[in-house]
């Protein structure tokens, strides 16, 4: 490979995006051997053996100098520099894995596998069996996931400083992330939504368990969303059949998608959640799901398939950076787009003639407006982690951000693993945003049941088969002529709790 100060050539950009592709693929695949529980370990180490050129220091380096002010070829270079910070990270990320899928916990003489705790606490009725299942939790997170998450905090922060960033956050500021002006769009929707959020999120809790927002803890809001009383109007045998019909709907007929793989089967060490593998794009895409029923589960399964189908009908004639890197909040867009079918008024009547579907809906966008507060939170809290001369030390930072902006306190120990690489937590953030201006063009433009209307399944499927090639923001501005803000949302959950 050329040395750092060599810029590469087209003939070197093209060996590196058709290795990079195949690594993803691989990659790709191996996560979903394991989460759908087809394969105990998740061994990443013979994948990354075999493209270890990809993740040398010195190439990311060469991307970086080549790199210039091309989009495409900075998403090569985020490429090359997270899979050099991953390489750094993946012992501990295997071990990690391996022990979230082998830890197991006694429970009230009940064990329970480490993946099953928090499904078991959202199903669990009384509320100190609850508590007892999350100190559980904690406790083996501590011992055991803790340690390893903080060396590998320590191997990111040399790893940064040898891609010559004074921290990990300047390092997504130079890959084109406009953390600040984010994170200031954040602030503005925390101050704006605290009183709602606080009246909603009450009658929330009191109606689903018993106790009032401000005696509310940790392990009720897991119960709360689990919503166990509208298990009866989500069947898991109406799960797939729902989205099928919806599909259809939208021009999409799943059932004849060749390149699409539904993964229904039950097994013992599958994820209790969906999930999307897209192994090859749009060649081979992969929806697993072992259905459960609820609300949730359904939100989840709906939520997965926009993936799914945002992969499925991408362009193959795009580069490798235009399919399977870009903007992140692309794809969750679309991924949230599906999912908030679920909670909305006029689709439930139409799928599930279903009972006080605005009750629903209220609750629903009480827990959108949740975790949109949470994850900005999360946002604050991760550009002061990555800033930090000792990340490890910022528990307490942890639990007085998120603890303000939900108004219950979260667990210190999740200080470590409540933060995703590669700032994905703008990706979130970004998506809601887009979604609901892109929803409100779309109820604007088609009527409030546009998921009927094949024209609007033709515009959505148009901007599919454009993968990842645009952003976010061109892509809401080049349909409605909008900038992305965070204020939609605001203004969107405002109203439906407020009507």
């Amino acid at each position: 490979m050329p040395s750092a100060a060599a810029p590469l050539t087209k003939a070197d950009l093209d060996r590196f995006r058709d290795r990079a592709d195949r690594f993803i693929a691989e990659l790709d695949e191996e996560f979903y051997l394991h989460y759908a529980g087809l394969k105990e370990k998740l061994e990443l180490a013979p994948i990354y053996e075999r493209y270890s050129e990809l993740t040398k220091l010195e190439q990311a380096q060469a991307l970086g100098q080549t790199a210039n002010g091309d989009r495409g070829i900075r998403e090569l270079w985020r490429f090359a520099a997270e899979g050099y910070l991953s390489e750094l990270t993946r012992e501990q990320a295997e071990k990690a894995a391996e022990l979230e899928a082998t830890l197991e916990a006694e429970v009230n003489g009940e064990t329970i596998p480490f993946r099953m705790l928090r499904p078991t606490m959202a199903n669990e009725p009384d509320r100190d069996k609850r508590e007892q299942i999350d100190r559980v939790r904690i406790e083996l997170t501590e011992e055991h996931i803790n340690p390893l998450h903080a060396e590998g905090v320590h191997l990111i922060r040399e790893g940064v400083e040898k891609l010559e960033a004074p921290n990990y956050a300047d390092l997504y500021r130079r890959f084109g992330f406009r953390l600040d002006e984010l994170a200031d769009q954040c602030r503005g929707l925390l101050d704006s939504t605290e009183k709602v959020f606080e009246q909603a999120a009450d009658r929330l809790f009191r109606s689903r368990v018993g106790v009032g927002l401000d005696e509310a803890k940790r392990w009720d809001v897991i119960r709360t969303f689990r919503a166990p009383e509208w298990d009866p109007q989500f069947p898991k045998e109406k799960m797939l059949p729902a989205l099928e019909a919806t599909l259809t709907d939208l021009g999409v007929d799943l059932k004849s998608q060749q390149n699409v793989e539904l993964d229904v089967e039950q097994r013992p060490k599958k994820s209790p959640r969906a999930f999307c593998a897209p192994i090859e794009i749009p060649g081979r895409v992969v929806l697993v799901i072992q259905p459960m029923g609820g609300a949730d589960d359904w939100r989840a399964l709906f939520h997965e398939a926009g993936h799914t189908e945002h992969y499925a009908n991408t362009s193959p004639n795009l580069v490798m950076e235009e399919k399977r890197l870009g903007d992140v909040a692309v794809t969750e867009g679309w991924a949230m787009l599906m999912q908030h079918l679920t909670d909305d008024p006029a689709w439930l009547t139409r799928r599930l003639d279903f009972p006080r579907p605005h009750d629903f809906e209220v609750e629903g966008v009480t827990q959108l407006l949740y975790m949109v507060r949470r994850y900005s939170a999360k946002l604050l809290y991760e550009i002061e982690f990555h800033e930090a001369e000792d990340p490890t030390q910022l528990s307490n930072r942890y639990v007085e951000i998120l603890g303000d902006a939900l108004k219950i306190e979260p667990a210190a120990a999740d200080y470590l693993g409540d933060i995703d690489s590669s700032f994905y937590v703008t990706g979130y953030l970004r998506s809601w945003a887009f979604e609901a201006q892109f929803r409100t063009h779309l109820r604007e433009r088609f009527g409030m049941d546009w998921f009927t209307k094949r024209e609007a399944g033709s515009l959505v499927r148009e901007l599919w088969e454009t993968g990842m090639s645009m952003t976010a923001d061109e892509m809401l501005n080049e349909v409605t002529g909008q900038e992305i803000e965070m204020d939609a949302v605001a203004q969107l959950t405002r109203e439906t709790l407020t009507r």
